[in-house]
């Protein structure tokens, strides 16, 4: 199994494809495979390095207090150890949040941005929806119940409920299927969702950066869109009308194609 020890733990990663680099940062609660269905696509262009963070996956999950910051710092790391200058960045929610502060604290090493259902700092609506969350964990004790039970409905509309189960279903078995993540560490992750505030370095990003949105994401709405094209200074922003707060599910095909345009056209 491929592994670096970068920042004081042992980060595991896979890569696929050629072509410039590209970094995959997880959400909360997922290790490096919640990429599937981009890597498919991406990986005909760029060199995609699929990461687990601390505290997931098959990476370290040391005590100790976990923040955005922290992982950013992880990423660059990261980086470096495997021999990477500069890179597209891409994350999802917690993802894009920890390349907020990677692509502030150190743009040397970022060559695009891509912040998908990301926020810039954590507000009353989103805190009172991670501390449910973290509830039905302390109650259920098994973090692959909570995110299909509890946080699957914030990834997807009613309409996909409806009309594609067996699809849902599908996602549900993925997610079970996927190393486990101990109560502990999905506390102090969601710790650092928590206490995330990205604005002091949204100024000092000076990658092109492409921000997008489902329309029907209650929890990272577009309600942050304004702050962060207003403090970054290159940004595109794509809303995808049919979607929550995981269109990288929700409509592949869509999303896909138009993080891939984004892509590529900052890439050479």
């Amino acid at each position: 199994m491929p592994t670096v020890h970068a920042n004081g733990i042992d980060m595991y990663y896979e890569v696929q494809g050629s072509g410039e680099p590209l970094v995959l940062i997880p959400y909360t609660s997922a290790d490096q495979a919640c990429y599937a269905f981009q890597v498919a696509d991406y990986a005909n262009h760029f060199s995609c390095y699929s990461v687990d963070l601390r505290g997931a996956g098959l990476t370290d999950k040391p005590d100790g207090e976990y923040t955005t910051e922290l992982y950013a710092d992880d990423i660059s790391a990261f980086m470096q150890a495997v021999g990477i200058e500069r890179a597209h960045v891409s994350g999802v929610s917690l993802g894009g949040a920890i390349g907020m502060w990677l692509a502030g604290k150190h743009p040397e090493q970022v060559k695009s941005l891509s912040l998908h259902s990301a926020w810039h700092a954590t507000d009353e609506y989103l805190r009172a929806s991670v501390n449910s969350w973290r509830i039905m964990a302390e109650g259920l004790g098994n973090i692959p119940d909570v995110v299909i039970s509890g946080i699957f409905l914030c990834c997807f509309t009613p309409e996909m409920y409806e009309s594609r189960p067996d699809y849902l279903q599908s996602l549900a078995d993925f997610v079970r299927s996927r190393p486990v993540q101990p109560v502990d560490a999905f506390m102090r992750q969601t710790d650092a969702v928590l206490a995330h505030d990205a604005t002091s370095v949204l100024g000092a990003i000076t990658a092109p950066t492409l921000i997008t949105f489902g329309r029907h994401d209650f929890v990272c709405s577009t309600r942050f869109a304004a702050p962060l094209q207003g403090n970054i200074a290159n940004t595109e922003l794509v809303i995808f009308e049919d979607c929550a707060h995981a269109a990288i599910y929700e409509n592949v095909e869509e999303f896909n194609s138009r993080t891939l345009q984004f892509l590529q056209h900052h890439s050479g």
